[in-house]
């Protein structure tokens, strides 16, 4: 392929990307749902297609999502809620490979146990950015959201391990159940090992990448650090990745600069943005990939190893699920249960994407006796099926399930909380300007117009906390004042953008001034609650 059709296909795609986000925004499809089924709608197409390389995926793709992802997370939100997200990302994707091993070893003729958990451990784990971005512009409450995040963190380097121990049975013709036992320990413990040890790394780093563009890159190389460390190591780079962010993630308000912390968050999200929607794309491509080879089956063979993969990826989450709270229940955890309409959204929210497709492509073609691995065209067929179904079906219908279920935040507690904590920080700004020394005249006016200002800002979340305490539902009290400040605020900031721009084009303001004072005003305007237009 020329480079000159590899970037008109790379233009064609971040078209397509950012035409599906533009739809997803004005209605109520996700464009994590719209984007498979365009691509596949381009695959049937004459013309030039990409076929997915598992190892690229696996490696310059999956590690910045990831991490992304961990940085976006709540370390001590995840910890709280550990035995659901282990139950989760560990228990049920074993349980999940294990049972679709079963069945195909069961059922479809002429499959192994082997093939069977390798193709379960290849569909096992949710890829939650399809869910995560429905709940979020629903509301899901903020607990379930941790749940999905820290699910879908920790799900892929339990799948990956499952998937390489089952290929090398498949592959080598024999089984341990010792050795794989201990495989896997030695890989999430190993992976957990160098994800701290990057983590602390990086830390070391921060005194020196004090400019914003050194902390980028530094923020930008650490996935691909922590992932390659993992993988040499012959330990878990996935788990390393997310370890790494998670700690990052966690130390980050309290290191860096403020310039450095919110051109590092611009950056992941413009990189969240072009991974996830090109990914998306590119499963809907892999079509006559996965079709070819399909004609050696018959067609009830192909039918009950489709059931046998649906039914084990769609089914066994919500049984496990009511499983779980029934075990909390009876042991008296009902702080850590899950309520009714909750398992309904967690069972629905399961969606695959394109780990589960990289990881089947990473099959090999034969075994160590030379043969042909047994039913790769097959696994290769039922994993496809199963991220588009899951992805396509369960995505567009998220939203509605959630609306239905009537699931949604506490605002009011959820405003309170902040506002609390405004509060005790112009509290905390108080206490520090009553202990400086006033030894100088002007030292003496600037700390009483400090004062003044943290004192009227006290007054105001006092006020709102006030009319918080006093609401008596879930939904945020409307305040005309509040909304009229908000107003004539952007109102002010538009004017005043409005005069830099007209001095600019008058030749009265230097270009490099102008970007300096309109980025003075994008921060005043970023810092005010967004608002529909």
């Amino acid at each position: 392929m020329s480079p000159e059709t590899l970037l008109l296909l790379a233009l064609g795609a971040l078209a397509v990307v950012a035409a599906a986000r533009w739809v997803g925004e004005r209605t109520a499809l996700p464009a994590a749902a719209l984007l498979p089924v365009l691509g596949i709608l381009y695959a049937v197409l004459p013309g030039p297609n990409i076929e997915l390389d598992p190892h690229i995926v696996l490696t310059f793709i999956l590690p910045p999502l990831l991490y992304s992802a961990a940085l976006d997370s709540s370390l001590l939100a995840i910890r709280a809620n550990l035995r659901i997200v282990i139950g989760l990302s560990v228990l049920l994707v074993l349980a999940t490979a294990l049972l679709i091993g079963a069945g195909f070893a069961l059922f479809v003729t002429g499959a192994t146990l082997a093939a069977g958990v390798a193709v379960g451990a290849a569909v096992a784990p949710p890829d939650p950015v399809a869910a995560l971005a429905v709940g979020r512009k629903v509301g899901l409450p903020p607990r379930l959201i941790t749940i999905i995040q820290g699910e879908g963190l920790l799900n892929d380097a339990t799948a990956l391990t499952i998937l390489n121990v089952a290929v090398a049975a498949a592959v080598g013709g024999h089984f341990s159940f010792p050795v794989a036992a201990g495989r896997f320990l030695l890989a999430a413990a190993g992976g957990t090992a160098v994800g701290v040890a990057v983590a602390f790394a990086m830390r070391m780093l921060r005194p020196i990448a004090k400019d914003a563009l050194l902390a980028n890159a530094v923020s930008l190389a650490t996935p691909f650090v922590a992932y390659l460390a993992g993988e040499r190591l012959h330990v878990s780079g996935v788990l390393a990745v997310v370890v790494a962010g998670l700690i990052v993630g966690h130390d980050t308000p309290r290191s860096g600069t403020g310039a450095g912390r919110l051109q590092t968050s611009a950056v992941w999200r413009l990189v969240d943005f072009l991974l996830e929607g090109l990914v998306f794309l590119l499963i809907g491509q892999q079509l006559p990939a996965v079709l070819h080879g399909l004609k050696q089956y018959d067609g009830s063979t192909v039918a009950i190893a489709l059931a046998v993969s649906l039914v084990g990826t769609l089914l066994l989450r919500p049984v496990w699920l009511i499983l779980t709270q029934a075990a909390h229940l009876l042991l008296r955890r009902e702080d850590e249960g899950l309520a009714g309409r909750e398992i309904v959204a967690l069972s629905w929210s399961g969606t695959r994407g394109v780990i589960s497709l990289a990881a089947v492509f990473t099959i090999p073609l034969t075994t160590d006796a030379g043969e042909g691995f047994p039913d790769r065209d097959l696994l290769l067929f039922c994993t496809f099926v199963v991220v588009l179904v899951t992805l396509v079906g369960q995505g567009l219908t998220f939203a509605p399930l959630v609306r239905l279920l009537g699931l949604r935040p506490n605002e009011v507690d959820e405003a309170r909380e902040r506002n609390e904590a405004r509060a005790a920080a112009a509290h905390a700004a108080l206490d520090r300007l009553d202990d400086l020394d006033e030894d100088e005249p002007a030292e003496q006016r600037e700390i009483e117009a400090l004062r003044r200002k943290f004192k009227e800002q006290l007054q105001r979340y006092e006020h709102r906390l006030d009319v918080l305490q006093k609401a008596d539902s879930d939904e945020l009290p409307v305040s005309e004042r509040y909304e009229a400040a908000l107003r004539i605020r952007r109102l002010a900031i538009e004017a005043q953008r409005e005069e830099i721009l007209r001095r600019r084009d008058a030749g009265g303001l230097s270009d490099e001034a102008l970007r300096r004072l309109e980025r003075e005003l994008d921060l005043e305007e970023r810092v005010l609650p967004d608002r529909p237009n």
